[in-house]
């Protein structure tokens, strides 16, 4: 580490000055600035690494899960010896690129790839008449072409016309660069409100619009006629994009019986493989997905990149095919985050409580559907907010547009929806002279509750915990936290408190089945493998395994390996979207191995003659009937049995109802609120945020160091969405092509983050646990926006947060 090496006691600003210009898009930061303190005074003294102290165990009691625990794979990524995709080589690989159509809309009248095909050490040249089967892909809707033919529609700048396999990158890009395109333009629909004008363009058959999406609840009439207060405004949100570090990159080598291995870093493996083999027109099994380490997703890696398109010039050539997208290609083709504008009419009694909500929203999905109707459907139905309102009506348009495509991002909708509400419930609180902590408070859903979709709460709902909790942190901070405080020093600085509440979905819901395997298999040294396709992309997925079967079966952690994202080795896990996969592969790992420990159980009490319950599992040994056991005599005397030690286990998660139908539309929420203090110059309207507490319902801390990160790395992603992010398109085409016009936020930026961990179980979930990869990042924008508002009395119904806008607004007043 430079810095630790270079001064031997660095502080806080030493560490921030010298990674200033280091990214770190899962962000954070502070457990980053720790790691270098702890490994600077371990370089002083000679002592070990010192673990994290200041982190809490879970208020559950257990022997290994609910303790802090290191990643399996920290020391190779934290070493650079951690292998990604792009550091695979394969003898005879060829490089390919992807020519992109680079025009928003039209049609493809012309295409030569004569001058490609000619060109030295380029060994294919394909179009879209050498799709062998299906010409479109997707995640829901088979919408999006693998490549467009002459005659077919452009819809967005990064479609693809044709690809090149060549003997080095270099010759690949020069031959993409050679296909020569001819275009009839169309007229770009340039934002969702304007594709549903009439008389625009069509840009599918069936229309602009993907979906109309609606929530009923109560009788508006009823509702706001019974309220003395209605309030109204509308909000936008732009796009934005995930900026993982790691662009995207597949690798298809053909095998000798016909088969197809590609590795990628995935979200969706068996996904993959479905969407592979149907373009293809192979049985699925002829496919391989081998997932490997990914350098972030955050939802950005469900869609289908380079997959097929790298299996089929494989297929032609009968040689390893890589495909890497530079920063340009990624930012250009990968789905974003939905740009949205969404109404909020509210009404309410004199005493603060809630009475109608009514919300319209329009999400811009862009040139295909990915997961826009799964984004926007949650977006809808979380868009009055996490409180007991006894009528609600949302109304959503999902349409398409010629930007690029929106889909999965960590937040899935509810980042946008949950900006505007609670961007409104502090305007109720000002009308009405209510501190907007009461507001949510008196209005907070709670065991009882009926949901926005009419879902009954009967567990698990700790959201007015993490109102108490955060809003006792922040009094103890500043006893007036939103009333603005001017700096003794500089009276151009003004501070202030803000403060939001938001909930999010654990699991798919909606009626869609949500099922995940995993297998759980002794071996003869004594150590166990637990093994799902269900995707790491980061977030710690491994080390929940890992903890489950350890707890399980009584052994050290370190005597669990894991293995994910492989078709042909791991079982189906599922997307890791939605914030499941600590819940369903979490529960499909700990039932797994409960299995395994019974067949042991009864295969040790029918040998030895004692009833399997008095048969006890301690710290790797197993007791018999005064027989104690390691575990690598219990695979030999299993095995000489004639038993095999291994399990598979399909956990389905409970059932769920679509929206409209009534009942539980999900089977577990978490719940989040954040409380963000900010300095506001009032010259020249540059914002910092100083201060960020969040608390946050996950059930139960499986790993509460895990945790930590994703607290911090949430907190971190909602600021930059709230400050400094924004994926510009201009008339469909796209400005920001590269990372550098793209604001990710650095440690500079950081401000000082105080996680609570809110243990609010629920009996279905792995020792009580929900999900918590989108909730920490969700309230943090309205909090940071209200806070504003607070400091300097101007509200923000526009993201991101422009400075120019503040400055000018106060010297208006002025």
């Amino acid at each position: 580490m430079p810095c630790s090496s270079a001064i031997p006691s660095p502080n806080s600003d030493d560490i921030r000055f010298a990674l200033k210009d280091t990214l770190c898009r899962c962000a954070g930061y502070p457990s980053i600035e720790n790691a270098i303190l702890a490994a600077a005074q371990a370089l002083r003294t000679g002592e070990p690494v010192q673990k994290p102290t200041h982190i809490p165990n879970s208020i559950h009691e257990h022997k290994t899960v609910g303790h802090s625990h290191l990643r399996p794979e920290a020391v190779e990524k934290v070493t650079g010896d951690a292998i990604y995709t792009d550091d695979l080589k394969f003898d005879g690989m060829l490089y390919a690129k992807a020519k992109r159509a680079m025009i928003p809309h039209g049609f493809l009248t012309k295409l030569d790839i004569s001058k490609a095909k000619a060109l030295k050490g380029v060994v294919a040249v394909l179009t879209a008449s050498d799709v062998p089967a299906e010409k479109n892909h997707g995640l829901v809707i088979y919408d999006w072409p693998v490549m467009v033919g002459v005659g077919e529609r452009v819809r967005y700048v990064g479609d693809a016309l044709a690809i090149v396999a060549a003997e080095s990158q270099e010759i690949a890009e020069q031959a993409s660069a050679l296909i020569e395109a001819e275009f009839d333009l169309q007229p770009v629909i340039t934002n969702a409100v304007m594709a549903r004008e009439e008389g625009v363009p069509q840009i599918h058959e069936k229309g602009n619009l993907l979906k109309h999406i609606k929530v009923r609840k109560g009788d508006m009439d009823t509702g706001f006629g019974e309220a003395d207060i209605v309030l109204e405004h509308i909000f936008h949100t732009p796009a934005t994009d995930h900026a993982f570090i790691e662009p995207e990159c597949s690798i298809a080598v053909p095998l000798p019986d016909g088969r197809m291995e590609i590795y990628v870093g995935s979200q969706i493996p068996y996904q993959d493989r479905t969407q592979v083999a149907r373009v293809m027109g192979w049985p699925e099994e002829r496919v391989r997905i081998v997932g490997q380490l990914m350098g972030g997703g955050f939802g950005g890696k469900e869609d289908v990149m380079g997959q097929i398109h790298t299996a089929m010039l494989a297929n032609v050539t009968q040689r390893p095919v890589k495909l890497l997208f530079d920063r340009r290609e990624s930012l250009l083709v990968h789905p974003k985050r939905h740009a949205t504008q969404i109404r909020v009419k509210i009404g309410a009694k004199k005493n603060g409580r809630l009475v109608a909500a009514e919300t319209e929203l329009y999400g811009d999905t862009g040139a295909y559907a990915s997961l826009g109707e799964k984004v926007m459907t949650r977006a809808t139905t979380h868009s009055a907010g996490p409180y007991d309102i006894p009528h609600v009506r949302a109304d959503c348009y999902a349409m398409y547009t010629n930007n690029p495509p929106a889909g999965a991002f960590r937040g899935f909708g509810v980042t946008q929806s949950a900006f505007a509400v609670e961007s409104m419930m502090d305007k109720l609180a000002e009308e009405l002279n209510i501190d907007p902590v009461e507001l949510r408070r008196m209005n907070a859903l709670h065991v009882g509750s009926f949901t926005n979709t009419g879902q009954e709460l009967k567990e698990s709902v700790g959201l007015l915990e993490c109102i108490d909790r955060v809003d006792a942190e922040m009094r103890k901070q500043n006893a007036h936290p939103f009333n603005p405080t001017i700096d003794s020093k500089n009276p151009n600085l003004v501070r202030a408190w803000g403060f939001a509440s938001a909930y999010k979905n654990t699991g798919l819901g909606g009626g869609a089945p949500d099922i995940s395997g995993a297998d759980v298999e002794l071996y003869a040294d004594g150590t166990f493998q637990v093994r799902s396709s269900a995707a790491e992309l980061g977030q710690g997925l491994v080390t929940v395994m890992r903890l489950v079967v350890s707890e399980e079966m009584a052994v050290a952690p370190e005597k669990v390996r894991v293995l994910v994202m492989d078709t042909d080795l791991t079982p189906n896990g599922g997307p890791t979207t939605a914030s499941r996969q600590t819940f369903v592969t979490g529960n499909a790992s700990r039932y797994a191995a409960k299995t395994l420990r019974d067949e042991i159980s009864a295969t040790m009490a029918e040998k030895y003659d004692v009833r399997p319950e008095q048969i006890r599992f301690e710290d790797g040994i197993v007791h018999v009937n005064g027989h104690s056991m390691s575990y690598s005599e219990i695979y030999n005397e299993m095995v000489a049995l004639g038993k095999q030690p291994k399990v598979r286990y399909e956990y389905e998660a409970p059932k769920t109802t679509p929206l409209g139908q009534g009942g539980d539309m999900h089977f577990a929420f978490s719940f989040g609120v954040q409380a963000a203090e900010v300095e506001v110059n009032k010259i020249t309207g540059e914002v910092r945020v100083l201060k960020v507490i969040s608390a946050n319902d996950v059930g139960m801390a499986v790993n509460p160091l895990g945790l930590q990160g994703q607290v911090e790395g949430g907190v971190m992603m909602g600021l930059g969405n709230c400050l400094t992010e924004e994926f510009i398109v201009e008339n469909g085409v796209v400005v920001t092509d590269q990372l550098a016009r793209y604001r990710v936020p650095g440690i500079m930026l950081t401000p000082e983050i105080t996680a609570i961990i809110v243990e609010h179980p629920i009996a279905s979930g792995p020792y009580g646990a929900k999900g918590v990869g989108e909730i920490s990042s969700i309230p943090t924008t309205p909090a940071i926006t209200n806070a504003i508002y607070n400091a300097v009395g101007v509200r923000f119904d526009k993201l991101p947060v422009d400075q120019e806008v503040i400055a000018r607004e106060l010297w208006e007043r002025e």
